[in-house]
């Protein structure tokens, strides 16, 4: 029986229209033909005899037209020519406009995963700065740090790295926030792991420029790095 059972052959399909069939807007009974459609075109039988077709789904003929018109109704199928080597015109089924839904699906698919994201990101930084600052952010600053995501296309963890910075340094200002982002886009510092390098490259300049004090008294506290002074 198994023997059998393999020598019959297997159909190849994506497992996506498994998965997204129904969001694509097929029923279960037009992704059934589309499957036996598959079979028989895989086998080299791109039109194959409907009465056959219809005997192999159980249904009536009648059945089998009104479910093929559906799937050309929905754009999911269409009729056309194949001419082969030897010149012969035949009528195939071509699903490519049901395979054009499906990219357009998942790109738009992506890109709403790509949005969510981008707002639960935007929403934990809001979150970080009201934490640093101790209180809630007003409405310009909302639109402030807005602007650096939507307009100025800064990356979210590059605005919290600079958020910490201006915290390291103990100045709670959205202006010098900016003035560390403008900063480092003028070095063409764009990703955390370019940040971090900046921050220790500074800090090594830091130690072997710094002086060794000779006086015992107890020196202010002064930031690590004053960014309002850079050019």
């Amino acid at each position: 029986m198994l023997k059998k059972y393999l020598s019959m052959g297997h159909t190849t399909i994506s497992n996506l229209m498994i998965d997204y069939y129904q969001e694509l807007g097929m029923t279960n009974e037009e992704f059934l033909l589309w499957l036996q459609l598959t079979r028989f075109e895989q086998k080299g039988e791109r039109f194959p005899n409907l009465e056959r077709l219809a005997k192999r789904l159980n249904w009536t003929t009648n059945q089998l037209y009104n479910q093929l018109n559906l799937l050309i109704e929905k754009q999911m199928m269409q009729i056309v020519q194949h001419t082969d080597e030897q010149g012969k015109k035949t009528d195939v089924y071509d699903f490519s406009p049901l395979y054009s839904k499906i990219e357009q699906f998942l790109t738009q698919k992506e890109q709403k995963q790509l949005s969510q994201n981008k707002q639960q990101k935007a929403q934990t930084l809001f979150r970080h700065f009201e934490e640093e600052f101790g209180r809630p952010l007003s409405p310009i600053e909302y639109q402030r740090i807005n602007q650096w995501i939507g307009e100025d296309h800064y990356q979210t963890e590059i605005i919290y790295l600079a958020l910490q910075e201006a915290v390291i340094n103990q100045v709670y200002s959205l202006n010098y926030i900016d003035r560390i982002l403008l900063s480092w886009e003028r070095k063409n510092i764009r990703t955390p792991q370019q940040v971090s390098e900046e921050q220790k490259n500074r800090k090594q300049r830091y130690t072997e420029n710094k002086s060794i004090p000779t006086t015992t008294k107890t020196l202010p506290k002064i930031p690590l790095h004053n960014w309002l002074d850079e050019n």
